[in-house]
């Protein structure tokens, strides 16, 4: 019996006015990368569900008794909160994606993936995961985030599909090395 192949399909990648920094960033990487901005939007996001049911029961009381409104506050900070996170993070991931300005997260991934070659890591972080499951787990999550609307999918798994030439990093990596050795040896 022979081996089974493995294909790696190839990264399915949008038209869009930015770069594109990654199809299919990790969560962890995602929320680091993430800006002031997206913070304060997502807490604005989050507050507004209890805020505005607060607003109605001020304008046109439900009387629902004495433990009913705090029953139903609670609930509209939980989903403010489930909201205003999905909202935080769909901020932060468009600019992987390179659907809106995104300069300060290019230098960051960057900076970030030179320092990993620099430091003989693996570009993504280490797997526990097939390289066949790792495929299934990028094909599942890549550009996820666009459809948030429907289902929250996140991608939790490090894998090496994430729809850019990783050769830049490498030749940065030299780049830096070779700036630095001449440094020293001019010294």
């Amino acid at each position: 019996m022979s081996n089974p192949q493995t294909y790696q399909f190839p990264s399915k990648t949008i038209t869009t006015e930015y770069p594109l920094i990654d199809n299919d960033p990790h969560f962890k990487r995602v929320i680091r990368y993430a800006r002031t901005s997206d913070y304060v939007h997502g807490t604005v996001a989050a507050a507004s569900a209890p805020g505005l049911l607060y607003a109605m029961e001020k304008m046109h009381p439900s009387g629902v008794g004495k433990g009913g409104f705090s029953q139903a506050m609670r609930l509209a900070g939980v989903i403010g909160l489930g909201g205003g996170f999905l909202y935080f993070y769909q901020r932060s991931i468009l600019r992987f994606y390179g659907m809106s300005e995104n300069a300060r997260e290019i230098q960051m991934d960057m900076r970030e993936m030179v320092d990993r070659v620099k430091g003989g890591k693996t570009l993504y972080g280490e797997s526990q995961l097939t390289p066949a499951m790792q495929g299934v787990a990028a094909r599942q999550s890549r550009y996820s985030a666009l459809f948030f609307a429907v289902i929250p999918w996140f991608n939790f798994v490090n894998h090496n599909q994430h729809g850019v030439d990783t050769a830049k990093y490498y030749q940065q990596a030299e780049r830096e090395l070779e700036a630095e050795r001449q440094a020293k040896g001019g010294q």
